[in-house]
């Protein structure tokens, strides 16, 4: 359901005309000047939205809103569905269209509500518009994936990456756990009688979970109670309030009990009022907010040193480790991400000590702000009252927001490396899903061994294992095992050796190279590289690998998987758990949900833009589609096994539990091989009877028939591009426009036909013209242009295919080399130089000049698989270090 929430700017967006059909249920709400909300109140967990509704006479774009006032409308995408119109009322204002950056008075509520605004926050923390932000909450609680997100709705998020979309989406998870934690601990409290309105504002203002401990601690079933609470207790509360608002009519003599601890004499009264004006002054929003001001504005630093008891009886080994933390300081505004997960690693050991360094300087003037603006007395204090005063802006400080601040600093030091860990591994891992497949050639995998010898596996350019064996050529049988290798290469004119880079890969490498340079292998042209075989080895006993090689040795397979992770990476990687792989750093010490849910969503995202043929594609591939699962995945395949090949994406709304949400989700990241189906459909032509081979493509607003027969159906050439379902009447529209056919998708005419319309009227005056967003016809222009099969992972780099090996003995300073990146850190790229040792470019040696701008950078630094030029600094022999500058990107 569709509703807007800001203006638009005029000519900005030009409304879709409403159908025929829908005009008599909407005829109060279809004037000549539609009818949009000023104000807008989002319940995400309860579904009640106000009724209030007023009206105005600007368009604007839509934001999803669940709700009893519009719970009968419907977005105009999903009419591309063929859903029957008869029960539902479109929406009268486009999908499509760019809200302005200012979002007026429009604001998004939630089930809990608090003393902040959720879009408001959400755009101080990602550093996100507003605007956007409001559209993010909406698509998100439609249950939008990422990847349709990025490619489908482009101009609701700014064009935002899939990085960004997953950062506003955790910071928003966030930001609702906190709401939710902050309304159980009201109920609680106000079950348990403990709630005051002051204490209310307290808790209603938290944004963090450590913001919400330091408030709720006191009042936890089981606690103590702290040094306020015993005062209240007391009955010192109204004696502590005295002497702030009035305290010419306070006599601390009068609440002096002298059998009662803590009432006993006047220092004890004292103390009293003490801790309650302590407590109040550590809750204060104003305060709190004061300090923290002033903490941005001074040098905080983050000290280590070695504890005393690692010292004495800890791992020598596991102490030299933290060398470099053994003495450490550094401005809590320069320390760097892996810094920190380091340090958080050797205090959890046990071997580092680890504190906070505010400076004396910010009690000094905090201390004096407290007592002569935010808590001064209405009325003039009498010096022992001022006293009191002073003791408790101290104790406040000392005791209570001192270790708050630590805390804070601490914990969001810790959350900001985390997430930048998981982000960059992340990052490195869609590199290493995006590298380019390798296609056409029979490959050797080599998974090498020293003992139980190297085990082979020959697979052909469509993945089938055309033999494995075992070689030892390690154990003084080398020249023997030779002959072997070279018969079974020229038996299946197999021409490149994939060597994973585990046990005994530097061995293997040069017993290759060395018969390569004698030209042992003639005629063929041999060629080697070196691939990871991280999770390999898991994968090889997995029910998976099971299941898709049940006669095939455990060791073998994991040779299989090491020469399709060439052929075709990311078909082959999808099926390891991602944080098998390898690419990351600190991956142990983040948090492992976070990790998982961000590995997985990059999985997603990288097989969904790649798109799968959904014909010839394996379950495992299919489950990492947007949109589906392992249920859906797995009834596609069985729907495929009973009813033969899919002809076109309406078929899929037949398989069960595909439902119009599913349906709308995965869509557009299906292909179909269009000679392939129009094969099939050839061998059925005499049951097809007199039914037209291509149908006009993207039919909307008809009502859904029973399903029909697989004979009956018909390819759509639409089908074989990224456009998606929704998007075909306006792409057949723009077809009319240009003159051109649908079934000349991807050649050079459609090419032609399409930049000489471009260049007449431009790409917005195009869009204008048919009614829609220069996001969406980019998109439409994309997938027509494009040739049949293409594949976004052919600007990413392929394998680096050697034919001799370079010795660690071989480098010296200056020594230019070509080399691939291996992983990617925050201090630094760690690149494969083919020495049988990574060498590692310091973070300060890659500048934006040296990276390449032909491709599209998702980022500034470098991923796994891309091939560079190096020139080594220095070589460490006995540490086996090599330290490289970065020269170009290749």
């Amino acid at each position: 359901v569709s509703l807007p929430i800001a203006p638009v700017e005029d000519n900005r967006m030009q409304l879709l005309k409403p159908k025929e059909e829908d005009l008599g249920t909407k005829a109060k709400s279809l004037n000549q000047k539609p009818e949009v909300p000023k104000k807008m109140e989002i319940n995400s967990f309860q579904g009640k939205s106000k009724k209030n509704l007023q009206s105005d006479e600007k368009p604007s774009t839509s934001v999803p809103v669940v709700g009893n006032q519009v719970k009968h409308e419907k977005r105009e995408e999903d009419f591309a569905f063929d859903e029957p119109p008869s029960k539902k009322i479109k929406l009268n204002a486009s999908p499509e269209g760019k809200p302005v950056k200012n979002l007026g008075g429009n604001k998004i509520k939630e089930e809990f509500e608090m003393n902040w605004d959720i879009v408001q926050a959400l755009s101080e923390i990602t550093n996100v518009e507003p605007w956007v932000c409001a559209n993010l909450i909406n698509l998100f609680q439609e249950e939008n994936t990422i990847p349709f997100i990025a490619r489908y709705r482009k101009e609701l998020i700014n064009n935002l990456e899939a990085d960004a979309l997953r950062e506003v989406q955790q910071a928003l998870e966030e930001l609702r756990t906190v709401a939710k934690k902050t309304h159980a601990t009201v109920q609680k409290l106000k079950k348990e009688g403990k709630l005051s309105s002051c204490l209310l504002k307290a808790l209603l203002n938290c944004r963090t979970l450590e913001e919400l401990d330091h408030v709720s601690a006191p009042y936890k079933t089981g606690s103590k109670g702290t040094k306020a609470q015993r005062a209240k207790q007391l009955g010192l509360e109204p004696a502590a309030l005295t002497l702030l608002q009035n305290p010419v009519e306070l006599n601390l003599f009068s609440y002096i009990r002298p059998n009662t601890k803590g009432l006993a004499n006047i220092q004890e009264v004292e103390a009293g009022v003490q801790h309650i004006l302590a407590d109040i002054f550590a809750k204060d929003k104003d305060t709190l907010d004061f300090i923290r001001k002033l903490c941005q504005q001074r040098y905080i630093s983050i000290q280590s040193t070695l504890a005393k008891v690692s010292s004495k009886s800890g791992n020598e080994k596991d102490i030299n480790k933290f060398q470099l933390y053994h003495e450490f300081s550094c401005n809590i505004k320069n320390i760097q991400h892996h810094q920190i997960l380091a340090i958080n690693r050797g205090e959890n050991l046990k071997i580092l000590t680890v504190k906070v360094n505010i400076p004396d300087g910010v009690k000094n003037e905090f201390c004096w702000w407290c007592v002569n603006e935010r808590w001064r007395p209405k009325q003039f204090l009498k010096p022992e009252f001022m006293r009191i005063l002073r003791n408790s802006v101290e104790d406040a400080y000392k005791r209570l927001i001192h270790p708050l601040l630590c805390r804070e600093f601490r914990s969001k030091l810790t959350s900001d490396a985390e997430k930048e860990s998981v982000m960059m591994f992340g990052r490195n891992l869609r590199q290493l899903l995006l590298t380019s497949p390798v296609r056409g050639r029979t490959l050797m995998g080599v998974d090498p061994g020293y003992k139980h010898g190297c085990k082979l596996a020959i697979i052909s350019p469509t993945s089938q294992i055309l033999h494995t064996d075992v070689v030892y050529l390690h154990s003084g049988q080398g020249f023997r095992e030779a002959e072997k290798i070279k018969k079974l290469l020229l038996q299946y004119n197999c021409s490149t050796v994939v060597i994973g880079n585990g046990t005994a890969c530097r061995e293997t490498e040069a017993y290759f190279a060395d018969l390569i340079m004698k030209k042992y292998f003639a005629p063929l042209d041999v060629v080697y590289c070196i691939v990871s075989e991280a999770g390999a080895s898991i994968y090889s006993v997995s029910p998976e690998a099971s299941k898709e090689m049940p006669d095939l040795d455990p060791n073998l397979r994991s040779a299989v998987s090491i020469a399709r992770r060439v052929q075709d990476p990311l078909a082959e990687l999808v099926k390891i758990e991602p944080k098998h792989i390898g690419v990351g750093m600190y991956q142990h010490d983040v948090s492992q949900t976070l990790l998982k849910a961000t590995l997985d969503s990059v999985v997603e995202e990288c097989v969904s833009f790649v798109g799968v043929d959904i014909n010839i594609c394996s379950e495992i591939l299919l489950r990492h589609i947007a949109g589906l699962n392992a249920n859906r995945a797995k009834n596609i395949i069985e729907w495929r096994e009973k009813n033969g090949p899919f002809i076109n994406r309406e078929q899929l709304k037949e398989v069960k539990g595909l439902g119009p949400k599913s349906f709308q989700q995965c869509a557009g990241f299906i292909r179909f091989n269009q000679e392939y189906i129009k094969t099939f459909c050839s061998s059925k032509k005499t049951e097809l009877g007199s039914h037209a081979l291509l149908t006009k493509a993207g039919a909307l607003g008809k009502k859904k028939s029973k399903p029909t027969p697989c004979a009956l159906q018909q390819p759509n050439p639409l089908d074989q591009t990224c456009i998606h379902p929704e998007s075909y009447n306006l792409a057949m529209r723009f077809l009319s426009l240009i003159g051109g056919n649908a079934n000349d998708i991807g050649k050079s005419d459609m090419q032609q036909k399409v930049n000489a319309v471009i260049q007449r009227e431009g790409l917005e005056g195009t869009a204008k013209r048919l009614n829609t967003t220069v996001h969406t016809l980019q998109l439409i222009i994309d997938g027509l242009t494009q040739p049949e099969g293409y594949d976004i992972r052919t600007d990413f780099d392929k394998p680096d295919f050697k034919r001799s090996i370079v010795c660690f003995e071989d480098l010296s300073v200056g020594t230019v080399l070509t080399g691939k990146v291996e992983n990617a850190t925050q201090f630094g790229v760690f690149v494969d130089i083919g020495v049988g040792r990574a060498g590692l470019i310091p973070v300060r040696n890659i500048t934006e000049a040296k990276l390449s701008k032909v491709k599209k950078r998702r980022s500034l630094g470098l991923g796994p698989g891309e091939r560079v030029e190096v020139k080594v600094l220095n070589v460490d022999i006995p540490r086996l270090r090599i330290t490289l500058d970065l020269i170009r990107v290749l």
